[in-house]
């Protein structure tokens, strides 16, 4: 199985697609990869690091420092992966990454990291179609980043169209073709 013993950074940041995280990490799981989360301070408002720790059986990390006090170390992190998918990625996270900015730990560790980094959008219509959100999907494609397709459908405002989060079980197709 191509997703066999892989080491993945699951990067969870603010949108209703957040509960999505939780499928994808059972299945990143069952096809025996090894799943560590980093959550930013939004996505706690739509999903708890509980939920996504009981299910990567690793605890989630949100912050620079720990419980203990000590640091979490992104740097390591970054080496430590062999992929590291951001789902759902956000409007927000997805601007801070274009453009480099850096005030959580999902972001030091995606400017850390060395492995192939995928992202899949989640938005509603009007935010996806924006000319700054398709720039910065273009500069992150620019930079070597995997863009997983939205998918069209009913979105959380009520609206159809474009912007829903794929589904997990295409998700973890995409990753495991790329290995």
């Amino acid at each position: 199985m191509p997703l066999s013993s892989k080491k993945i950074i699951l990067g969870v940041t603010g949108s209703i697609a957040a509960y999505k995280s939780a499928i994808l990490i059972r299945l990143l799981v069952k096809a025996g990869a090894e799943v560590k989360v980093i959550m930013t301070a939004a996505a706690g408002d739509f999903i708890t690091p509980l939920t996504l720790s009981v299910l990567s059986k690793n605890p989630v990390i949100s912050h620079l420092q720990n419980d203990a006090g000590t640091w979490n170390n992104h740097v390591e992190l970054g080496l430590w992966a062999d992929l590291m998918v951001i789902a759902p990625a956000s409007a927000n996270t997805i601007a801070k990454m274009s453009n480099g900015q850096c005030d959580n730990m999902l972001l030091a560790t995606y400017l850390s990291a060395k492995c192939p980094v995928f992202f899949a959008p989640a938005m509603d219509l009007d935010m996806w179609k924006h000319p700054s959100t398709v720039r910065n999907i273009d500069l992150l494609k620019s930079y070597g980043n995997h863009l997983i397709p939205v998918d069209n459908g009913e979105l959380a405002s009520g609206l159809v169209g474009d912007g829903r989060m794929a589904e997990p079980e295409a998700i973890v197709k995409v990753l495991s073709d790329f290995f």
